[in-house]
């Protein structure tokens, strides 16, 4: 039997519930780095392994700027971090959490301006029914 490649129900359900508790971590300052606390980050999406052992959040600090160094605050603060999650979590392990940045945005905004070109609208636009 083939398996899927899509996350399970109780992948995408953890994934949330970790998204929603870093958010919430992150936006109290529990950590304690004052280069993390100052920053503004979104957690975008966590995405965890098929095991639960791994979680991978994708970050973006507000108004984008700064992602280089939002993500080296996060990874040097991550083993903080995952016992903090953890600690709120009622899970069997504590997944190890890893940070990527967060491109939806980015992908979002390519697509709006390949949409927007001339020949692609020409392409999509909806024929008229008069002119057939």
């Amino acid at each position: 039997m083939a398996r899927s490649c899509a996350p399970s129900q109780r992948q995408l359900r953890v994934g949330e519930l970790i998204r929603r508790t870093l958010s919430e971590v992150l936006a109290r300052g529990d950590v304690h780095d004052p280069e993390l606390n100052a920053m503004s980050i979104t957690v975008g999406e966590v995405r965890t392994s098929p095991d639960l052992k791994v979680a991978t959040a994708f970050v973006l600090p507000l108004g984008g700027r700064g992602a280089e160094a939002a993500l080296a605050a996060l990874r040097r603060n991550r083993g903080e971090l995952r016992r903090l999650v953890s600690r709120k979590l009622e899970l069997k392990f504590a997944p190890e959490i890893r940070f990527a940045p967060d491109e939806t945005f980015d992908r979002m905004d390519e697509t709006r301006r390949l949409l927007a070109r001339e020949d692609v609208r020409r392409d999509t636009a909806t024929p008229d029914p008069d002119e057939a």
